[in-house]
């Protein structure tokens, strides 16, 4: 049995995204600047997919800006609320220790051209409170950046309060809403948003896409310089059928977004009380306010990088909050913001399901995941020592 459960690091592409692109590939190939018959319908398919995605995001067609991801959407988003603060003598940013890189890196860049960053801890559910980032705001404060949903543990943060907070202190808002838009609600003018970002590639779109939403009013600075595409805020010819396949894949996944949600969020249930029943391991994450399809368990005494390679010889494709697997020791700092010990954190696994995901999958997977773990334990000296006494168990 192949199973796929690594779904927060990509998606298969949809085939009503696939059929999408199709006759932008072969028909309708044409640059939407040009004028021409083939340019024009390539112009036409560009605006009916911004309203699209538009329409999914509760926003208006011209606050929507395509870019190739999320990371360069968050980059972007980042940047622009910066500038727009050292114009008013605004120079310090809010964010939390567990963001994606695509922001902590973008924060730093920030901090070398002289903005002060604050990182605000999370707590043991991965998860911030309004009230928090209330007392962090002060008058020099330009932009509050946090995700809606976190890509590794799939804590949901809750984002009309924090947005609320921003606006009473005139503050602007931006959240990474990379792993949160298809999954769950997001309308940006009930929530108050002023700048979100997202990526194709996370629900069952092409790779290589993605938006900044920014409400109307905001000057965008430019990060990529060029033509005039995208109002001229991001220039380079548009990826047309990937735009056209993220806003058909978007669309779907919003028109079946409850029903997709009440699958996933019954065999994650199931996943994570079977897990619960390994000795010494622990669930990562708010129980409740978690992605539908996220799981993510640390496991004393043992790496995740074994553990992802012993279940992928079963067929289970998952991954782990460790970095070891990108050729570093260090482990997860999201795991490290909500306080678990480097030990604990080495040994983590997040399986991340979709709406394709089966009973029989989750059925299989409990059955392999906790002979892999008792086989990795096995022959740790770590566990020896745990088991032992000569070590205390963290967990």
């Amino acid at each position: 049995m192949q199973i796929y459960a690594d779904n927060a690091a990509t998606t298969k592409m949809s085939r009503t995204a696939i059929e999408a692109m199709l006759p932008y590939m072969e028909t309708y190939f044409g640059n939407p600047s040009s004028l021409h018959s083939v340019g024009q319908a390539a112009a036409e398919a560009l605006q009916k997919a911004r309203e699209s995605v538009a329409a999914a995001l509760g926003a208006d067609p011209r606050e929507i800006t395509f870019t190739s991801g999320g990371s360069e959407a968050d980059n972007q988003a980042i940047v622009s609320a910066g500038n727009l603060g050292a114009k008013k003598g605004k120079k310090h940013i809010i964010s939390t220790a567990f963001e994606h890189h695509a922001v902590l890196h973008t924060l730093k860049k920030m901090e070398s051209q002289g903005f002060e960053v604050t990182l605000l801890p999370v707590h043991e559910n991965g998860i911030v409170t309004a009230e928090e980032v209330a007392a962090a705001i002060r008058p020099d404060t330009c932009l509050v950046t946090i995700m809606f949903a976190n890509n590794e543990i799939g804590s949901i943060q809750p984002i009309e309060a924090i947005s609320r907070v921003c606006h009473e202190k005139g503050v602007l808002f931006h959240t990474d809403a990379v792993q949160a838009a298809g999954h769950l609600p997001i309308n940006v003018k009930e929530q108050e948003i002023d700048m979100l970002s997202l990526s194709a590639h996370k629900f069952h779109g092409p790779k290589g896409v993605g938006v900044l939403y920014a409400r109307r009013g905001i000057a965008l600075s430019n990060i990529i310089e060029g033509g005039a595409q995208e109002r001229g805020k991001r220039a380079g010819t548009e990826n047309i059928p990937g735009i056209v396949g993220m806003a058909a894949a978007l669309h779907e996944a919003c028109t079946h977004m409850t029903e997709n949600a009440a699958h996933m969020t019954a065999l994650r249930d199931k996943l994570i009380a079977g897990l619960e029943k390994i000795p010494h391991g622990a669930l990562n994450g708010d129980r409740a306010n978690r992605l539908p399809g996220n799981i993510n368990f640390c496991f004393e005494g043992i790496e995740g990088e074994s553990l992802l390679l012993l279940l992928d010889q079963k067929g289970i494709c998952a991954s782990s909050g460790s970095a070891c697997t990108s050729g570093s020791l260090e482990p997860s700092h999201v795991l490290l913001a909500i306080g678990r010990p480097h030990e604990v954190a080495h040994g983590s696994l997040r399986l991340s399901l979709c709406e394709w995901n089966t009973e029989a999958e989750v059925d299989y997977m409990l059955q392999e995941i906790p002979k892999v773990v008792d086989y990795l334990r096995s022959m740790s000296p770590v566990w020896k020592d745990l088991t032992s006494g000569k070590k205390k168990f963290m967990l």
